[in-house]
């Protein structure tokens, strides 16, 4: 049975799917109903290449992921509203208001975050992040520049507001650029393979998968030697000063997982490892002495993997009553 995290977060990357376009646009994809997907059609894919500018209306709780105009105007009032912005790995998102038609002293309120936020718990978490929680709000009641691009530190950001007047409402334009080292992730897709690299940077930085998943981990380069260690109390890498730990757990800040197992040093080869838990996340500690690199793939624990939990599973670490 899927935890109330998992469903949240599975109906905010399906939500996604099905909000990149308007209806005449999706496709649904041959799938089981655990992986109820939608697709971009080619008639969308072949305007946005041609190089116009994509709006819409926004909901009071929506998602984007493409690049676009998107307006919101309030038919009645609507106080707990917020869309999730979503990039690829290696893009950050910058948002800029068109215009802005809200009642800052009424109590109405039109937040950026460099992040995301559900349930409480915060993507990337406050020990991760480069900026402290209060420097990743930015409030356009506070600072009344509708002038000022607002830019992500990686690729998922999110607004919140709140507007009590009809008829009041924002236009924002979301665009997207590249991102040389990309830190902190939320993966898009249930699958993949991704490398992150930390040059000489005195930084953390997680990569968060919201699926059971078989993770691979084939290179890593910390400018150490070989080892991999199943975590214990009085076991593990926080010495070594440059790591990789892989962690597990049913929300989404990453510094309130459970610590699965630590990577301490170099290899060139193969570890594999099944995470059956609702968020899982490879973090990389960097000193900022090295380039530190690790490069990984991943696949979704079909629901049979899941059920069939063996002894000694890394599931137990994710269900410990079970």
């Amino acid at each position: 049975m899927p935890s109330a995290f998992q469903f949240q977060c599975h109906f905010i990357l399906i939500f996604l799917a099905a909000s990149k376009g308007e209806t005449r646009y999706l496709e649904v994809r041959d799938a089981g109903e655990d992986e109820p997907f939608l697709l971009l059609s080619e008639d969308l894919k072949r305007e946005l290449s041609a190089g116009q500018v994509y709006r819409r209306s926004l909901r009071c709780i929506d998602m984007l992921s493409i690049e676009g105009q998107f307006t919101f105007t309030a038919d009645q009032p609507q106080l707990h509203c917020a869309t999730f912005f979503i990039g690829e790995p290696e893009e950050l998102i910058m948002i800029d208001y068109d215009f802005v038609n809200i009642d800052c002293k009424g109590g109405d309120f039109l937040k950026v975050f460099d992040g995301w936020i559900l349930k409480g718990e915060k993507f990337p978490s406050s020990v991760d992040h480069p900026l402290p929680t209060s420097q990743r709000y930015i409030d356009f009641c506070e600072s009344g520049n509708i002038e000022k691009s607002i830019r992500s530190s990686q690729n998922v950001a999110m607004i919140f507001f709140r507007i009590h007047q009809p008829g009041n409402g924002f236009t924002i334009t979301v665009k997207k650029i590249t991102n040389l080292f990309p830190c902190n992730v939320i993966s898009q897709t249930p699958s993949g393979r991704f490398t992150l690299v930390i040059p000489h940077q005195h930084r953390n930085c997680s990569f968060s998968i919201i699926y059971p998943v078989v993770i691979k981990i084939s290179d890593l380069i910390l400018g150490h030697l070989n080892g991999l260690f199943l975590k214990k109390p009085s076991a593990g890498c926080a010495g070594m000063g440059d790591f990789v730990e892989l962690l597990g757990g049913t929300g989404l800040d990453p510094s309130k997982m459970f610590p699965l197992a630590d990577l301490c040093h170099s290899f060139h080869g193969s570890a594999q490892m099944k995470i059956g838990c609702d968020n899982t996340v490879l973090r990389m500690v960097s000193s900022g002495k090295h380039i530190n690199r690790v490069t990984f793939e991943y696949h979704q624990i079909d629901l049979q993997e899941t059920e069939n939990r063996k002894e000694n599973s890394i599931e137990e670490f994710c269900f410990p009553s079970i």
